[in-house]
């Protein structure tokens, strides 16, 4: 195969809305050979086993067997380079065996391994047998480089211009939400939340646990595919931008998709924010407090020429700046070359 036109073989979740799927459509776009590995097939099994191992030892149940069906895929489909996305169910010996055959291991860090939520001793043993390991989150880089990495790389989320980007606004003025935020309900998240709702604004949360909160529950609107994401990030009138800060985050996947598809974002000030979006007002507007948050929800509700002016600057900054799945792609496969 042509050395510009790899061969490289992903483990992911091909969910639409998931890292793996994005990285599946952005290789094939770049006319990439793609074969694709699912990681949910780590976790098939009786509902109480792998809740049990997972509880005890952050462990998929199948983690032996799956690690060994993505080696034995790259044995039989001889890709040039292996991604796997996020704390991804592949053990480190099957890792060093790709290795030894002259596959290129590449893993995108989706989340903070040193997350309790997230620690588990057998991934800590498979990053060591990574060739380069790529984090979106700047907080990871020396803990990588502490922890026995071979290369430790900075590299941000991005978006996908198939799947992101702006609808036409169908919900009447009457049915648009004041804000809407999509993504699970964490704990740091609730106060955020529970300040709008108190300041009597129209919110609308999608995502994962928000029914299990009594009063947030009513304000939820269940699990929304990309198709309904897009349509209701366009008729929001601002859309909030939060991130993890158990995860050490200074962006998040929302980052760059809600400018992509067309909305207005209220966001969480963080240094690696300012990089993307610039200064305050530029393209986007910050928080640094809730108070704060709830102060700039209300100046903006109050005007809809600002907001439509935020949005289309944070759209032109996120599309025109190299910031697709393909982009991170090419970059992984020009330092993998290096």
């Amino acid at each position: 195969m042509a050395a510009d036109h790899p061969h490289i073989l992903i483990v992911g979740n091909p969910e639409e809305f998931h890292v793996g799927a994005h990285f599946q459509r952005a290789a094939r776009l770049l006319g990439w050979n793609v074969s694709f590995c699912d990681t949910r097939c780590a976790y098939d099994g009786p509902q109480w086993a792998r809740a049990l191992l997972w509880h005890c030892s952050r462990r998929p149940l199948r983690l032996d067997r799956f690690s060994q069906e993505v080696l034995e895929a790259c044995l039989r489909r001889k890709p040039t380079h292996l991604l796997t996305t996020g704390l991804a169910p592949v053990r480190g010996e099957e890792l060093a065996s790709a290795g030894a055959e002259g596959i290129v291991r590449m893993n995108f860090l989706t989340d903070d391994p040193w997350n309790p939520m997230h620690h588990a001793p057998w991934f800590q043993r498979a990053l060591r047998h990574y060739d380069h390991v790529f984090s979106p989150r700047r907080a990871n880089l020396e803990d990588l480089r502490v922890h026995g990495c071979k290369e430790a790389h900075y590299l941000p989320f991005a978006y996908s211009p198939d799947v992101h980007f702006p609808v036409p606004n169908g919900a009447s003025p009457s049915d648009a939400p004041d804000m809407m935020f999509a993504g699970g309900a964490d704990a740091d998240r609730l106060p955020y939340i529970r300040a709008l709702t108190s300041a009597g604004l129209k919110i609308a949360l999608y995502g994962g646990y928000w029914d299990r909160q009594a009063d947030l529950k009513p304000y939820w609107r269940g699990n929304a595919d990309l198709a309904a994401l897009r349509g209701t990030t366009k008729a929001a009138k601002i859309v909030l931008c939060l991130v993890r800060r158990a995860n050490r985050d200074g962006h998040v996947m929302r980052t760059f998709e809600v400018p992509a598809m067309g909305g207005c974002m209220l966001t969480e000030e963080t240094p690696e924010h300012r990089e993307i979006f610039g200064s305050d007002g530029e393209s986007v507007l910050y928080f640094r407090s809730i108070p704060e948050m709830v102060e700039r929800t209300t100046w903006l509700l109050g005007s809809e020429t600002e907001r439509k002016r935020l949005a289309a600057a944070a759209h032109a900054r996120v599309t025109q700046g190299h910031n697709t799945y393909g982009d991170r792609l090419a970059t992984m496969l020009d330092l993998s070359r290096r």
